[in-house]
């Protein structure tokens, strides 16, 4: 590897990929990004983002980690029209069979469009001197070195056109991003390396979306969550404001139970969530767009830190590497985590030294950065006796079930679900869920469950699996 860092090579312009390169521009003298796609002129969707079409949310971590890569960032996407909300004042939530507590507590964003949130990010990182978009070009192959222990580039083709050799470029760091469809694995096997360990958790979610003009009554929240309580009913909904004075309205539901994509079918299962709330703000709204639906949101996480054998100067990123369900909003902020990771492990290894273990290392602080996100999202999937997936162990399923208890008990208490939002954007980690006072709250709960189970002979109220 040449030592100066002089090129690095990021596959694909996902948010993943396009969060790598700005990392990797404080450390290389050009990073470009390959990208299958024409990028529209502006704010548009995109052939090889079909999921864009659905509400995208940016955690608060993830914000907080935009703005360290992008200054200003939030206030760009105000000044392009997306409104200004606080996460616990201006938010609605209903959830485990409860409406949670609504009180101002400072997490503010401007929630946007995908298609909003990548055209600004696209126009700061080409701001940037050494960082360069190659349009229309996709990898094809990784190029090696002879004993294939070290990735030296990839090989590029224009798309749809098979019939030309492509374009050697070389590179001292590759980053894959290109996704769920990663074709790492495959890259791997051709070169002689075993396929990595692979988990996948399917609860056969799919969803639908439709963009609606915003009602002009409706003043009382910015963003509206209602979530289904498996196994009695698992449809949920989220309406959610972006620029332009829109609503984003996403419906979905696990267990093949998917949301119908025309009108009618539509508008019914709207009304068929555990409250009319989200079916009343949109009964009479304008509808700006079709209705658009996705069913590919299996968890899949690719263990890459776990293969015994790993190329040098090769990293993976994003739904390449781990694919969230992404009905819980983790993956833009999972991104933007990992480009931390990219940047500590470059400032950590000096020019001058060698490289060699870099990629391993990033890696396996990757997987760090995975953890809690999927503790966080296979634990909800899990609910559905539909889901598919390798069998729970004792310690996960009893922390599913403490999760549980928490949710619950988040319903009547401000400061439990101000800790549950901290957690679940990711800005605190899961061990906030054990501090005293909501362990003896948690404690108090199920003492309660199990004393109407031995006075009634039956199972405690609120379903837990606790």
């Amino acid at each position: 590897m040449n030592t100066d860092k002089k090129h690095a090579l990021v596959i694909g312009s996902s948010m993943a990929g396009m969060l790598a390169a700005r990392a990797l521009a404080d450390h290389f003298e050009r990073v470009t990004i390959a990208e299958r796609d024409i990028f529209p002129a502006g704010a548009e969707p995109r052939k090889g983002l079909p999921q864009a079409r659905h509400v995208h949310i940016l955690l608060m971590k993830g914000q907080e980690c935009l703005e360290k890569f992008f200054p200003g960032l939030e206030d760009e996407l105000g000044r392009a029209g997306a409104p200004h909300i606080d996460w616990t004042g201006d938010a609605s939530w209903f959830t485990f069979g409860g409406w949670s507590p609504r009180f101002p507590s400072g997490y503010c964003s401007h929630p946007c469009s995908r298609d909003l949130l990548e055209s600004v990010i696209r126009g700061r990182l080409s701001a940037i001197p050494q960082v360069q978009f190659l349009e229309a070009h996709e990898a094809v192959q990784l190029l090696t070195t002879p004993d294939r222990s070290r990735v030296t580039g990839a090989r590029l083709r224009l798309r749809g056109r098979p019939d030309q050799d492509g374009l050697d470029l070389l590179a001292d760091l590759v980053v894959d991003a290109s996704g769920r469809d990663s074709r790492v694995p495959h890259w791997l096997e051709t070169l002689g390396y075993p396929p990595p360990p692979e988990i996948v958790v399917n609860s056969f979610l799919g969803y639908a979306t439709r963009v609606y003009q915003r009602p002009p009554d409706l003043n009382d929240w910015a963003i509206l969550l209602v979530r289904g309580t498996p196994p009695t009913n698992s449809r949920g909904g989220v309406i959610y404001a972006i620029e332009g004075d829109r609503l984003m309205v996403t419906l979905g539901a696990p267990g093949r139970d998917y949301p119908p994509t025309d009108e009618e079918g539509f508008l019914a299962f709207a009304r068929s969530l555990p409250v009319p709330t989200l079916y009343d703000a949109i009964k009479d709204a304008v509808p700006l767009t079709s209705i658009s639906g996705y069913r590919k949101t299996e968890n899949r996480w690719r263990h890459y830190e776990h293969m015994p054998r790993w190329p040098e100067n090769l990293v993976v990123v994003g739904d390449a590497a781990c694919a969230f369900n992404p009905v819980y909003g983790q993956g833009m902020s999972v991104a933007a985590l990992e480009a931390l990771v990219l940047g500590e492990c470059l400032r950590s290894r000096p020019a001058h030294d060698s490289q060699n273990g870099l990629a391993r290392e990033m890696q396996k602080k990757i997987a760090g950065v995975i953890n809690a996100p999927w503790l966080l999202a296979t634990g909800d999937d899990y609910r559905i006796p539909q889901t598919e997936g390798r069998p729970l162990g004792f310690t996960t399923r009893l922390m599913h079930g403490y999760i549980d208890h928490v949710l619950y008990i988040a319903n009547h208490s401000q400061a439990v679900f101000l800790t549950f939002f901290e957690v679940a954007h990711l800005l605190k980690p899961l061990a906030e869920f054990f501090r005293p006072g909501i362990l003896s709250s948690v404690l108090k709960r199920v003492s309660g469950q199990v004393f109407r189970r031995n006075r009634d002979g039956a199972s405690g109220p609120g379903g837990s699996r606790g």
